[in-house]
């Protein structure tokens, strides 16, 4: 498996970056969100990789950072969703966002994206919403309390500290682990189990 590539950018036109690596020329498909953090002009680069085999072809796609590589090959586990629609997505949305989206179930900002229609947003709201919550628990997983995890976890969310705050009054943290915590208290946010 090639994990990240180093080297000089020869050509980009989204969704294309051609990456010349010890001479060698790396075609990868990005989302819009790596062009962005690319260097200007023809500026070396490292761009994390993900490689997909078929009978007929080799592809290669880039990201800028780590996470969002984990999101694509989350996205690429559901059903429905492809490579080319998880490129959508990321070129959509930040991960972040994407984590925000599905954490609110807001079906209707993924049915804006490209390519995404009502079935494919509520499965994508149903089939992900374990993958966010656990992605974020395990990003929070510095030594230290439940809490203390809990409200890491809820940050990379994207809340701020005083809707972390509101969010996690009145949860349970003994005996529990940090994953149950933010699952309990994103429910209360939700308004109730769903």
């Amino acid at each position: 498996m090639i994990g990240f590539l180093r080297g000089r950018i020869i050509h980009r036109r989204p969704p294309r970056i051609l990456l010349d690596v010890g001479g060698i020329g790396y075609e990868l498909e990005a989302p819009l969100s790596t062009f962005a953090a690319l260097p200007a002009g023809d500026g070396e680069t490292r761009l994390y990789t993900h490689l997909v085999v078929r009978e007929d072809t080799l592809q290669l796609y880039g990201f800028a950072a780590e996470r969002e590589r984990e999101l694509f090959r989350a996205l690429i586990r559901a059903s429905g969703v492809g490579a080319k629609l998880a490129l959508s997505i990321l070129s959509g949305l930040s991960v972040e966002e994407f984590s925000r989206v599905i954490v609110e179930r807001d079906v209707a900002r993924l049915k804006r994206l490209p390519g995404i229609g009502q079935k494919t947003a509520e499965r994508l709201v149903v089939e992900m919403a374990d993958r966010v919550v656990a992605s974020a628990a395990a990003a929070a997983s510095i030594p230290g309390n439940v809490r203390g995890e809990a409200e890491s976890a809820l940050g990379v969310l994207g809340y701020k500290p005083r809707e972390i705050a509101t969010l996690l009054s009145g949860v349970e943290t003994r005996e529990r682990t940090s994953e149950e915590v933010v699952r309990e208290a994103l429910r209360r946010a939700l308004g109730g189990d769903r």
